[in-house]
């Protein structure tokens, strides 16, 4: 049974920084494009970031460049997103989830389709104060 798992939210002041994880067990993510998806109350779900098998191609939502950096350990089954310089419209539900594409491609990592992105996790909820 595949669980994907996210942890690492919290309650920081704008300004401050959190660092997310996602781990998975059930599936070996080395062949999969891993994503960060996040989902604030009465808006639609976004795509915040991906990265491809390799982690040597990536995506960033034009509101959190320059400001999140996410990465990945294939030997730890594990995905992460460095989140600096947060802003309260940061705040939100975060998800991760696996698309068996490998290859980062921008229309899939935006929309975050459950087509595409075939396991999620159940969030973790980052909220930023002012």
């Amino acid at each position: 049974q595949v669980q994907v798992v996210e942890s690492g939210g919290g309650l920081v002041q704008a300004g401050g920084s959190l660092r997310l994880s996602c781990t998975a067990s059930g599936l070996a993510i080395d062949d999969y494009t891993m994503g960060w998806f996040r989902q604030a109350p009465g808006k639609e779900r976004e795509g915040v970031s991906c990265i491809s098998w390799s982690g040597g191609s990536t995506y960033y939502a034009d509101s959190v460049k320059g400001r999140f950096t996410i990465s990945r350990d294939n030997a730890k089954n594990t995905v992460f997103l460095q989140m600096n310089s947060l802003k309260p419209e940061d705040t939100a539900m975060y998800y991760c989830a696996a698309d068996k594409w490998g290859v980062v491609t921008t229309t899939r990592c935006v929309f975050g389709s459950s087509a595409d992105f075939a396991y999620w996790g159940q969030g973790t909820q980052v909220t930023v104060s002012s």
